[in-house]
């Protein structure tokens, strides 16, 4: 026996013979956490491949038994790995490695395992370990009794426990378990399929065992995606009965993925949703669809009338044809207008496509675009559906094609910016939309052609003052037919406009802030336009109108050459737009802005609607401010006011909550007169905040203050930590939609670090 001592802790350096690799001590934990192969280059800690590090303070070769036994402090490192034990072993006979006292094992990643002792075989394929606990990425901490390493892919951990959730001792030195975890009689990690198995497993949260399953299984938690279970969705409402939705993922190749969805119902028949995504080469899909076999249902659940099929999809594409073409698609259609209300499918009217949609409304689109960094070309057809109670489809017209191109030559043309456009539209319609028609009535089609060209510059002096002329003309050309009556009617007609834009900003520096006032004005000056009229009726000439009919006067069109955002109107006339912001800025970010403005004009434009404010030669006021008071706070507020008498005519308010400890939203809105000549006063709100440690309320409202009734209300009990967030939440609608009327429900939303969370893990 030779042994060898040192009370200096010399390190000692040595070759390492072929079976003494097993001292790496590949990951026992977690298949993710083992290395498949020796690195070709010499890793961090400077030693050569095939070299190993040993340091403890003593060191025993007993070559009667061939075993060599280091002890005290011993510290290994081989290819990346670092092995902290009491004392290692290493039987050269049979390759065998005993590392035991509180032993340690870091990976070269930076996760580490913890054991009392730890044994491996010469291949390094099998190895078992007591008292075993490690730590993985996403800060997922597993512990078990003991841990055995059947292969290189399959682990088994007996009497294990799982969480993602801190596990601490408070300043009293009191320790607080997990939110939550699993705990389970085994856990078998299976490196190949990226699956976590359990048999007699059991979900605790707060202390409490609330879920026990003979078998279960999640993704590892190092997978990129992996199929399983996701995170179920619980309601309790008059409506649907008790509704239980469980999604499952099944990860169909590395581009490829579907979520089945199934909704069962106690009071309705069961409803099924599936989400479909694929990447391609040069481009994606997305589509989601639903199906139920059920008969129509009101507010209570009761069904009425014949039980039929109901489905609907929402699904759109875009693919690169080149680095400058590109096409697309989206299909948005339902057989039933209230699909989505009955059973509750959210993130329906999201942006699909190329053009965007509006709310309850579903568009379907086939598109393509080139754009490169001087212009940009666009085609589409479009198809709407309405969802809303007044919406008759066939009134709705159907748009192809729809054209949009726009060119700049390279550089200055007469010392500015030149900019040509161009497009066209064909509108066709089945019934008319008029008020009082009928089904039989034809709808008005037409068509336009439009050729504009662009000019600007901009010339800024040493006082600050910003000088912009421009000029720009457009030529259009209409061809209406089906008009009342059946007459056609076709006319061109050319418009322009020229003017200059001033700009002359101050600044000051006063301590920590610094002070801005900007006066602004416009001056535009266009012909008398050929407004495209198509009838008359007792308050003079009706104006052929289809892409200008939502205009708001705010401070984002008070300096609009044509405040008309589309192209069927034309404003015209001399006017003279003014303005002026000041600004309070402060170098940690808080600051606010007013900005007070109006337009004045050489005579009254009966284009306008009266309710715009823009009708007579001095238009309304506009008021618009924003402020950030503190971090995480931001507020903002747009009003109208009437040119004489000053009343408010429109305001517009709200502010936005973002801090550790709260976030939200709230929007406050009134107008006299909408765009359907109604009076329109409502109050929309959502947040939650964390009044006591983890514990918060969540709340959500939608109140129509004119009719005194609540769209939706949400309120609820919230727990939010580091790997959990839980709520109850009881949600009211009062609002009546033909057959479904005001209905309460009671949901539990439940979010669990690592399993099947898109805000948590995969």
């Amino acid at each position: 026996m030779n042994e060898v001592s040192r009370s200096a802790k010399r390190p000692t350096r040595a070759r390492l013979l072929a079976g003494a690799a097993a001292l790496s001590l590949l990951a026992l934990a977690h298949p993710s956490l083992a290395q498949t192969a020796a690195p070709a280059a010499a890793p961090a800690d400077g030693l050569a491949p095939e070299a190993f590090f040993l340091e403890a303070d003593q060191v025993i070769q007993n070559d009667g038994e061939n075993v060599v036994t280091a002890k005290g402090d011993v510290e290994v490192r081989y290819q990346g790995r670092t092995l902290r034990a009491q004392e290692v072993t290493y039987d050269r006979a049979t390759g065998v490695v005993t590392a035991s006292g509180q032993t340690t094992l870091i990976n070269p990643d930076g996760s580490a395992q913890f054991a009392e002792a730890i044994t491996l075989d010469d291949q390094m394929r099998a190895g078992i370990a007591q008292g075993f606990s490690t730590r993985l990425p996403g800060d997922v901490k597993i512990a078990a009794a003991s841990a055995v390493r059947r292969s290189e892919t399959v682990s088994e951990l007996n009497k294990a426990i799982y969480t993602p959730c801190p596990v601490c001792v408070d300043a009293q030195g009191k320790q607080h378990g997990p939110t939550w975890s699993i705990r389970a009689d085994k856990v078998v990690q299976d490196r190949d399929r990226q699956i976590v198995y359990y048999r007699n497993a059991t979900i605790i949260m707060f202390g409490v065992p609330v879920f026990y399953t003979p078998v279960f299984w999640h993704a590892d938690p190092s997978a990129e995606r992996k199929s399983g279970l996701l995170t179920p969705k619980l309601t309790a409402s008059r409506r649907r009965g008790l509704s239980y939705e469980q999604p499952y993922l099944q990860v169909i190749s590395p581009s490829q993925d579907l979520i089945l969805s199934p909704q069962l119902n106690t009071k309705v028949n069961p409803f099924l949703n599936a989400a479909w995504r694929k990447r391609f080469y040069a481009g994606r899909i997305e589509a989601r669809g639903g199906y139920t076999y059920e008969a129509e249902l009101d507010g209570e659940g009761h069904r009425l009338g014949n039980t039929t099929s109901r489905s609907y999809v929402l699904a759109d594409g875009q693919f690169d044809i080149n680095d400058y073409w590109r096409w697309g698609f989206s299909a948005e259609r339902t057989s039933d207008d209230l699909i989505f209300d009955k059973y509750d499918i959210s993130d329906v009217y999201a942006q699909r496509g190329l053009i965007m949609t509006d709310d309850r409304r579903l568009t379907s689109q086939l598109y393509a675009t080139r754009q490169d960094q001087r212009s940009y070309f666009s085609m589409a057809a479009l198809s709407i559906q309405g969802l809303r109670p007044t919406d008759i489809d066939r009134t709705f017209p159907t748009i192809a094609p729809l054209i949009e191109a726009r060119w700049e030559p390279r550089g200055p043309v007469m010392g500015g910016r030149l900019r040509l456009l161009g497009g066209g539209v064909v509108l066709t319609r089945d019934q008319s939309a008029e008020l009082g028609s009928s089904r039989d009535d034809p709808g008005i089609d037409s068509r336009r052609a439009t050729a504009q060209a662009d000019w600007r510059s901009d010339y800024t002096f040493a006082s600050g003052l910003r000088v912009s002329p421009f000029a720009n003309l457009r030529g259009d050309v209409y061809s209406i037919s089906d008009l009342p009556g059946g007459e056609e009617h076709s006319e061109g007609r050319l418009l322009g406009a020229a003017g200059v834009d001033l700009r002359w900003p101050f600044f000051r520096r006063d301590g920590d802030r610094t002070i801005v006032l900007e006066p602004m004005a416009q001056l535009a000056v266009s012909p008398e336009a050929d407004q495209i009229i198509i009838g008359y009726d007792a308050d003079g000439p009706v104006y052929f109108n289809e892409d200008s009919q939502g205009l708001e006067f705010d401070e984002t069109n008070l300096f609009r050459t044509n405040r008309f955002a589309g192209f069927d109107l034309y404003e015209d006339g001399a006017r003279l737009n003014v303005g002026g912001r000041a600004s309070v800025i402060y170098d940690n970010g808080r600051g606010g802005s007013l900005m007070v403005g109006r337009s004045f004009r050489n005579e009254p434009n009966t284009v306008f609607a009266s309710r715009s404010g823009l009708q007579p030669r001095a238009s309304d006021w506009i008021v618009a401010a924003e402020a950030i008071p503190m971090g995480g706070v931001a507020l903002f507020s747009r009003a109208r006011f009437e040119a004489e008498t000053g009343s408010l005519r429109r305001i517009e308010a709200g502010a936005d909550v973002n801090t550790a400890r709260a976030g939200g939203f709230v929007r406050y809105l009134r107008d006299n007169e909408d765009v359907f000549g109604e009076q329109r006063e409502d109050i929309d709100f959502a947040g939650d905040a964390l009044l006591y440690g983890n514990w918060g309320v969540t709340f959500r409202g939608v109140r129509d203050l004119e009719r005194d009734v609540w769209r939706r209300q949400e309120i609820g009990v919230l727990y939010r930590d580091d790997c959990l967030e839980a709520a109850v939440v009881w949600v009211h609608e009062e609002t009546f939609n033909r057959t479904l009327g005001p209905s309460d429900s009671v949901q539990v939303r439940l979010t669990l670090a690592t399993l099947g969370d898109k805000g948590y893990g995969q």
